[in-house]
C-alpha cells in the first residue's frame, strides 16, 4: 500500500481549498472533440451531446476508449482513498457498503467515476478510483457517516488526489 504515503509533489488541503477543479489538462481526456456518438468499446458508455452517459448505442456510432476504461487498462489511478483506524476495522462491512453505494450512485449519472480497485493490509483499505472527484466525494460521505478524521493531498501537477480517513 505504497500509495498512502505524501510523497514529493503532494501537498495538504482542505475540502475548500477550490483544488478540485481540475487545472491542468488531462492525458486520459480526449485530445480533441470526439465524434458525437462515440461508444466506449469496453463499458459501452456513449459520447452523447458532450459528455459520457449511459445509454443505447446508435449502430452507427463511433468506437473509441472512455477514460475511465483507459485509466483502468493503464492501471493509472487519479484517486487513492485509505480508510484506516480501530472504527473502520469493526464497520468495515458498513462503511464498505457505504462507499459501494457512493460510487454506485456517482457511476449512475458519470460513467467515467468508478472504483478500480481495493487492497487490503494491516487493517487498512486502499481504494484506488479513476477520478479524484470521486475519490474525493467518498471521502467526504464517510466523514459525513462517521466522522473521524479527514485529510486530502493533492498533486496538482499530477493531477492525482489521495484521501486519507482515519476512524
Amino acid at each position: 500500500m505504497g500509495h498512502t504515503d505524501t510523497s514529493d509533489g503532494f501537498r495538504q488541503v482542505q475540502r475548500h481549498d477550490g483544488i478540485f477543479r481540475e487545472r491542468m489538462h488531462d492525458a486520459y481526456k480526449a485530445k480533441g472533440k470526439l465524434q458525437d456518438p462515440t461508444v466506449c468499446m469496453q463499458c459501452g458508455a456513449v459520447f452523447h451531446e458532450g459528455r459520457w452517459q449511459w445509454r443505447s448505442s446508435p449502430a452507427n456510432a463511433h468506437r473509441e476508449t472512455c477514460p475511465a476504461c483507459h485509466r483502468i487498462r493503464d492501471h493509472y489511478p487519479a484517486g487513492f482513498l485509505t480508510m484506516k483506524g480501530e472504527f473502520f476495522r469493526f464497520h468495515r462491512r458498513e462503511i464498505m457498503h457505504l462507499v459501494r453505494n457512493h460510487e454506485l450512485q456517482e457511476r449512475a449519472e458519470h460513467p467515467l467515476k468508478r472504483i478500480m480497485s481495493a487492497e487490503e493490509k494491516d487493517g487498512a483499505t486502499l481504494m484506488t478510483t479513476t477520478d479524484i472527484h470521486l475519490a474525493r466525494g467518498i471521502g467526504e460521505a464517510l466523514h459525513h457517516a462517521y466522522h473521524g478524521e479527514l485529510e486530502f493531498h493533492y498533486n496538482q501537477e499530477r493531477n492525482l488526489l489521495r484521501v486519507d480517513w482515519t476512524h
